[in-house]
Protein backbone atom coordinates (compact mmCIF):
# COMPACT_ATOMS: atom_id res chain seq x y z
CA UNK A 1 0.00 0.00 0.00
CA UNK A 2 1.27 3.52 -0.77
CA UNK A 3 0.17 6.69 1.07
CA UNK A 4 -2.46 8.49 -1.40
CA UNK A 5 -1.01 11.98 -2.14
CA UNK A 6 -4.30 13.51 -1.28
CA UNK A 7 -4.61 14.81 2.33
CA UNK A 8 -7.11 11.79 3.11
CA UNK A 9 -6.64 11.96 7.04
CA UNK A 10 -7.63 15.54 7.00
CA UNK A 11 -10.44 14.86 4.37
CA UNK A 12 -11.78 11.93 5.63
CA UNK A 13 -15.46 12.19 7.85
CA UNK A 14 -15.24 10.92 11.70
CA UNK A 15 -16.94 7.30 11.50
CA UNK A 16 -19.77 8.79 13.79
CA UNK A 17 -20.79 11.01 11.41
CA UNK A 18 -21.59 8.68 9.06
CA UNK A 19 -25.24 9.16 8.04
CA UNK A 20 -26.31 7.74 4.88
CA UNK A 21 -24.48 4.79 3.35
CA UNK A 22 -24.40 3.90 -0.48
CA UNK A 23 -24.97 0.45 -1.12
CA UNK A 24 -24.29 -1.24 -4.63
CA UNK A 25 -25.18 -4.18 -5.67
CA UNK A 26 -28.09 -5.98 -4.54
CA UNK A 27 -27.71 -9.65 -4.08
CA UNK A 28 -27.54 -12.01 -0.99
CA UNK A 29 -24.29 -10.31 0.46
CA UNK A 30 -25.25 -6.83 -0.99
CA UNK A 31 -29.09 -7.30 0.71
CA UNK A 32 -27.56 -8.49 4.15
CA UNK A 33 -25.46 -5.52 4.12
CA UNK A 34 -28.48 -3.09 3.49
CA UNK A 35 -30.15 -5.02 6.22
CA UNK A 36 -27.12 -4.49 8.47
CA UNK A 37 -26.90 -0.90 8.27
CA UNK A 38 -30.58 -0.48 8.70
CA UNK A 39 -30.22 -2.28 11.82
CA UNK A 40 -27.55 0.53 12.84
CA UNK A 41 -30.12 2.97 12.10
CA UNK A 42 -28.73 4.80 8.65
CA UNK A 43 -29.94 5.84 5.79
CA UNK A 44 -29.37 3.47 2.87
CA UNK A 45 -29.24 4.57 -1.02
CA UNK A 46 -28.91 1.44 -3.05
CA UNK A 47 -28.49 0.44 -6.78
CA UNK A 48 -29.07 -2.93 -8.87
CA UNK A 49 -29.11 -2.74 -12.23
CA UNK A 50 -31.86 -5.87 -12.17
CA UNK A 51 -35.61 -4.46 -12.56
CA UNK A 52 -36.72 -6.88 -9.38
CA UNK A 53 -33.73 -5.56 -7.05
CA UNK A 54 -35.55 -3.56 -4.99
CA UNK A 55 -38.71 -6.38 -4.27
CA UNK A 56 -35.62 -8.64 -3.62
CA UNK A 57 -33.97 -6.54 -1.01
CA UNK A 58 -36.87 -5.99 0.74
CA UNK A 59 -37.60 -9.81 1.12
CA UNK A 60 -34.73 -10.27 1.93
CA UNK A 61 -34.76 -7.25 4.63
CA UNK A 62 -38.45 -8.02 6.05
CA UNK A 63 -36.81 -11.86 6.17
CA UNK A 64 -33.61 -10.94 8.07
CA UNK A 65 -35.17 -8.42 10.38
CA UNK A 66 -36.79 -10.39 13.48
CA UNK A 67 -33.08 -11.64 13.90
CA UNK A 68 -31.93 -8.08 13.79
CA UNK A 69 -34.13 -7.19 16.12
CA UNK A 70 -32.93 -9.53 18.19
CA UNK A 71 -29.63 -8.89 18.55
CA UNK A 72 -30.85 -5.26 19.17
CA UNK A 73 -31.70 -2.64 16.77
CA UNK A 74 -29.94 0.64 17.33
CA UNK A 75 -31.92 4.05 17.75
CA UNK A 76 -33.62 5.15 14.21
CA UNK A 77 -33.64 1.30 13.06
CA UNK A 78 -36.16 1.13 10.90
CA UNK A 79 -36.67 -1.12 7.19
CA UNK A 80 -38.19 1.38 5.17
CA UNK A 81 -34.84 4.05 5.53
CA UNK A 82 -33.72 2.29 2.49
CA UNK A 83 -34.27 3.92 -1.28
CA UNK A 84 -33.63 2.08 -4.84
CA UNK A 85 -32.62 4.49 -7.02
CA UNK A 86 -32.64 3.29 -11.04
CA UNK A 87 -29.27 5.32 -11.27
CA UNK A 88 -26.09 4.71 -9.94
CA UNK A 89 -25.03 8.63 -9.77
CA UNK A 90 -28.36 9.19 -8.13
CA UNK A 91 -27.85 5.96 -5.59
CA UNK A 92 -24.16 7.79 -4.74
CA UNK A 93 -25.59 11.30 -4.21
CA UNK A 94 -24.59 12.73 -0.73
CA UNK A 95 -23.57 9.16 0.76
CA UNK A 96 -20.77 9.08 3.40
CA UNK A 97 -20.04 5.64 2.18
CA UNK A 98 -20.01 3.09 -0.05
CA UNK A 99 -20.53 -0.71 -0.08
CA UNK A 100 -19.42 -2.05 -3.36
CA UNK A 101 -21.58 -5.78 -3.81
CA UNK A 102 -21.33 -6.97 -7.74
CA UNK A 103 -20.70 -10.63 -8.69
CA UNK A 104 -17.35 -11.59 -8.74
CA UNK A 105 -16.21 -10.87 -12.33
CA UNK A 106 -13.05 -9.43 -12.55
CA UNK A 107 -13.96 -6.93 -15.82
CA UNK A 108 -17.36 -6.13 -14.15
CA UNK A 109 -15.83 -5.28 -10.76
CA UNK A 110 -13.21 -3.13 -12.68
CA UNK A 111 -15.57 -1.00 -14.12
CA UNK A 112 -17.85 -0.87 -11.66
CA UNK A 113 -15.68 0.35 -9.06
CA UNK A 114 -14.68 2.93 -11.84
CA UNK A 115 -18.15 3.99 -12.19
CA UNK A 116 -18.56 4.60 -8.14
CA UNK A 117 -15.37 5.97 -8.04
CA UNK A 118 -15.99 9.25 -10.76
CA UNK A 119 -19.94 9.49 -9.34
CA UNK A 120 -19.55 9.76 -5.52
CA UNK A 121 -18.03 12.55 -3.46
CA UNK A 122 -14.06 12.33 -3.95
CA UNK A 123 -13.45 12.49 -0.15
CA UNK A 124 -15.90 9.06 1.10
CA UNK A 125 -14.21 6.01 0.97
CA UNK A 126 -15.23 2.92 -1.31
CA UNK A 127 -15.24 -0.73 0.53
CA UNK A 128 -15.58 -3.86 -2.23
CA UNK A 129 -17.57 -6.43 -0.46
CA UNK A 130 -15.58 -8.46 -2.80
CA UNK A 131 -14.88 -12.62 -2.05
CA UNK A 132 -10.95 -13.10 -3.33
CA UNK A 133 -9.85 -10.23 -6.25
CA UNK A 134 -7.10 -8.10 -4.57
CA UNK A 135 -7.89 -4.40 -4.90
CA UNK A 136 -4.68 -3.95 -6.85
CA UNK A 137 -6.39 -5.86 -9.56
CA UNK A 138 -9.72 -4.56 -9.40
CA UNK A 139 -8.67 -0.26 -8.93
CA UNK A 140 -6.96 -0.01 -12.34
CA UNK A 141 -9.65 2.15 -14.05
CA UNK A 142 -10.48 3.92 -11.11
CA UNK A 143 -9.06 7.57 -11.08
CA UNK A 144 -8.59 7.61 -7.43
CA UNK A 145 -7.82 4.06 -6.56
CA UNK A 146 -6.08 5.42 -3.30
CA UNK A 147 -10.00 6.07 -1.53
CA UNK A 148 -10.48 2.00 -2.59
CA UNK A 149 -10.15 -0.50 -0.36
CA UNK A 150 -11.57 -4.54 0.22
CA UNK A 151 -14.15 -4.85 2.92
CA UNK A 152 -14.33 -8.64 3.20
CA UNK A 153 -17.52 -9.82 4.30
CA UNK A 154 -19.49 -13.40 5.25
CA UNK A 155 -22.47 -14.34 4.21
CA UNK A 156 -24.93 -13.41 5.96
CA UNK A 157 -23.28 -9.41 6.68
CA UNK A 158 -26.15 -8.71 9.38
CA UNK A 159 -25.53 -11.75 11.20
CA UNK A 160 -21.63 -12.83 10.84
CA UNK A 161 -19.60 -10.14 12.41
CA UNK A 162 -16.00 -10.75 10.24
CA UNK A 163 -15.36 -8.30 8.32
CA UNK A 164 -11.37 -8.55 6.07
CA UNK A 165 -10.04 -5.32 5.21
CA UNK A 166 -6.86 -5.12 3.08
CA UNK A 167 -5.89 -2.45 0.35
CA UNK A 168 -4.15 -2.52 -2.76
CA UNK A 169 -1.30 -1.01 -3.80
CA UNK A 170 -2.90 2.27 -4.62
CA UNK A 171 -5.14 2.36 -1.54
CA UNK A 172 -4.17 5.37 0.92
CA UNK A 173 -2.86 3.64 4.33
CA UNK A 174 -5.52 6.29 6.06
CA UNK A 175 -8.34 4.73 3.80
CA UNK A 176 -6.82 1.15 5.57
CA UNK A 177 -7.36 2.47 8.82
CA UNK A 178 -10.69 4.57 8.53
CA UNK A 179 -12.22 1.33 6.84
CA UNK A 180 -11.11 -0.62 9.98
CA UNK A 181 -12.25 2.02 12.33
CA UNK A 182 -15.43 2.00 10.76
CA UNK A 183 -16.23 -1.14 10.23
CA UNK A 184 -15.87 -1.80 14.17
CA UNK A 185 -18.22 1.10 14.65
CA UNK A 186 -20.67 -0.31 13.14
CA UNK A 187 -20.08 -3.60 15.06
CA UNK A 188 -18.09 -5.62 12.87
CA UNK A 189 -14.85 -7.73 14.26
CA UNK A 190 -12.44 -6.94 12.17
CA UNK A 191 -8.95 -8.11 10.56
CA UNK A 192 -6.66 -5.77 9.10
CA UNK A 193 -4.51 -7.67 6.75
CA UNK A 194 -0.82 -7.03 6.11
CA UNK A 195 -0.78 -7.36 2.47
CA UNK A 196 -3.06 -8.93 -0.48
CA UNK A 197 -3.33 -12.54 -0.58
CA UNK A 198 -5.96 -14.25 -2.82
CA UNK A 199 -9.33 -15.42 -1.23
CA UNK A 200 -7.75 -13.05 2.24
CA UNK A 201 -7.27 -15.30 5.28
CA UNK A 202 -10.93 -17.19 6.47
CA UNK A 203 -11.84 -18.28 2.82
CA UNK A 204 -8.11 -19.71 2.27
CA UNK A 205 -8.91 -21.51 5.47
CA UNK A 206 -12.39 -22.10 4.23
CA UNK A 207 -11.56 -23.17 0.95
CA UNK A 208 -8.61 -26.14 2.33
CA UNK A 209 -11.23 -27.94 4.47
CA UNK A 210 -14.22 -27.67 1.44
CA UNK A 211 -11.47 -28.83 -0.82
CA UNK A 212 -10.46 -32.22 1.30
CA UNK A 213 -14.39 -32.65 1.91
CA UNK A 214 -14.73 -32.90 -1.88
CA UNK A 215 -11.75 -35.53 -2.23
CA UNK A 216 -13.16 -37.32 0.38
CA UNK A 217 -16.75 -37.68 -1.44
CA UNK A 218 -15.50 -38.08 -5.28
CA UNK A 219 -12.97 -41.19 -3.76
CA UNK A 220 -16.22 -42.36 -1.65
CA UNK A 221 -14.37 -42.19 1.49
CA UNK A 222 -17.05 -39.85 3.32
CA UNK A 223 -20.79 -38.91 2.99
CA UNK A 224 -21.64 -35.61 3.40
CA UNK A 225 -23.55 -36.15 6.39
CA UNK A 226 -20.16 -37.87 7.72
CA UNK A 227 -18.42 -34.87 6.90
CA UNK A 228 -20.74 -32.53 8.45
CA UNK A 229 -21.25 -33.78 11.38
CA UNK A 230 -17.32 -34.23 11.89
CA UNK A 231 -17.18 -30.62 12.11
CA UNK A 232 -20.42 -29.72 13.79
CA UNK A 233 -19.80 -32.37 16.62
CA UNK A 234 -16.31 -32.19 16.84
CA UNK A 235 -13.81 -29.19 16.24
CA UNK A 236 -16.50 -26.81 15.23
CA UNK A 237 -17.63 -26.72 18.69
CA UNK A 238 -14.24 -25.45 19.80
CA UNK A 239 -13.08 -23.02 17.32
CA UNK A 240 -15.83 -20.18 18.15
CA UNK A 241 -14.25 -19.62 21.44
CA UNK A 242 -10.76 -19.57 20.18
CA UNK A 243 -10.08 -21.14 16.64
CA UNK A 244 -7.71 -23.60 15.28
CA UNK A 245 -4.64 -21.93 16.58
CA UNK A 246 -5.26 -21.90 20.21
CA UNK A 247 -7.28 -24.84 20.01
CA UNK A 248 -4.26 -26.90 19.35
CA UNK A 249 -2.59 -24.97 21.64
CA UNK A 250 -4.22 -26.27 24.62
CA UNK A 251 -4.14 -29.82 22.73
CA UNK A 252 -0.39 -28.99 23.71
CA UNK A 253 -1.11 -29.40 27.35
CA UNK A 254 0.81 -27.62 29.73
CA UNK A 255 3.60 -27.29 26.90
CA UNK A 256 1.13 -25.47 25.09
CA UNK A 257 1.78 -24.67 21.33
CA UNK A 258 5.62 -25.54 21.32
CA UNK A 259 4.89 -29.32 22.63
CA UNK A 260 2.29 -29.82 19.90
CA UNK A 261 4.17 -29.05 17.73
CA UNK A 262 7.24 -30.95 18.71
CA UNK A 263 5.25 -33.91 19.23
CA UNK A 264 2.88 -33.69 15.93
CA UNK A 265 4.64 -32.10 13.84
CA UNK A 266 5.81 -35.18 12.15
CA UNK A 267 2.33 -36.03 11.19
CA UNK A 268 2.45 -32.88 8.73
CA UNK A 269 4.16 -35.72 6.52
CA UNK A 270 1.61 -38.27 7.12
CA UNK A 271 -1.18 -38.16 3.94
CA UNK A 272 -4.04 -36.91 5.88
CA UNK A 273 -4.76 -34.59 3.07
CA UNK A 274 -4.47 -33.76 -0.40
CA UNK A 275 -2.37 -30.87 0.23
CA UNK A 276 1.50 -29.87 0.83
CA UNK A 277 2.21 -29.05 3.76
CA UNK A 278 4.66 -26.59 4.64
CA UNK A 279 8.26 -27.56 5.89
CA UNK A 280 7.98 -27.46 9.53
CA UNK A 281 11.46 -25.51 10.17
CA UNK A 282 12.65 -23.91 13.55
CA UNK A 283 11.37 -20.10 12.14
CA UNK A 284 7.65 -21.62 11.14
CA UNK A 285 7.90 -23.37 14.52
CA UNK A 286 8.66 -20.22 16.53
CA UNK A 287 6.52 -17.96 14.70
CA UNK A 288 3.37 -20.22 15.53
CA UNK A 289 4.85 -20.28 19.16
CA UNK A 290 5.42 -16.81 19.54
CA UNK A 291 2.15 -15.69 18.19
CA UNK A 292 0.03 -17.99 20.48
CA UNK A 293 1.73 -16.37 23.16
CA UNK A 294 1.37 -13.07 21.35
CA UNK A 295 -2.53 -14.04 22.21
CA UNK A 296 -2.85 -15.21 25.11
CA UNK A 297 -0.71 -12.20 26.71
CA UNK A 298 -3.70 -9.41 24.70
CA UNK A 299 -6.49 -11.99 26.46
CA UNK A 300 -5.14 -11.67 29.98
CA UNK A 301 -4.26 -14.49 30.98
CA UNK A 302 -7.53 -15.73 30.97
CA UNK A 303 -8.19 -19.81 31.81
CA UNK A 304 -8.68 -20.93 28.37
CA UNK A 305 -9.79 -24.64 29.34
CA UNK A 306 -12.42 -23.08 31.33
CA UNK A 307 -13.65 -21.02 28.64
CA UNK A 308 -13.79 -23.39 26.11
CA UNK A 309 -15.86 -25.25 28.53
CA UNK A 310 -18.18 -22.50 29.45
CA UNK A 311 -18.55 -21.84 25.10
CA UNK A 312 -18.72 -25.52 23.90
CA UNK A 313 -21.33 -26.14 26.32
CA UNK A 314 -23.65 -23.18 25.70
CA UNK A 315 -23.11 -23.57 21.66
CA UNK A 316 -24.46 -27.12 22.52
CA UNK A 317 -27.25 -26.26 24.49
CA UNK A 318 -28.47 -23.80 21.95
CA UNK A 319 -28.19 -25.90 18.86
CA UNK A 320 -29.48 -28.50 21.06
CA UNK A 321 -32.69 -26.71 21.80
CA UNK A 322 -32.93 -25.25 18.36
CA UNK A 323 -32.92 -29.15 16.67
CA UNK A 324 -35.27 -29.92 18.81
CA UNK A 325 -37.31 -27.12 19.00
CA UNK A 326 -37.28 -26.05 22.27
Amino acid sequence: MTTSPHDWPAQLLAVQTVTTIGCVGLGTIGGGWAAHFLARGYDVHAWDPSPQAESRVKRLIEAAWPALEELGLFEGASPDRITVHTELADALEGVDFVQESAPEVLSLKQQLLADIDAAADPHIVVGSSTSGYSMTEMAVSAKRPERLVVGHPFNPPYLIPLVEVVGGQATSSAVVDWASGWYEHIGKSVITMDREIPGFIANRLQEALWREALHMVANGEATVEQIDKSIADGPGLRWPAHGPMLTFHMAGGEGGMAHMLDHFGPSLKSPWTRLDSPELTEELRNAVVDGCDTVLKQRGGKDLIAERDRAIIAIRKAIGEIRTGA
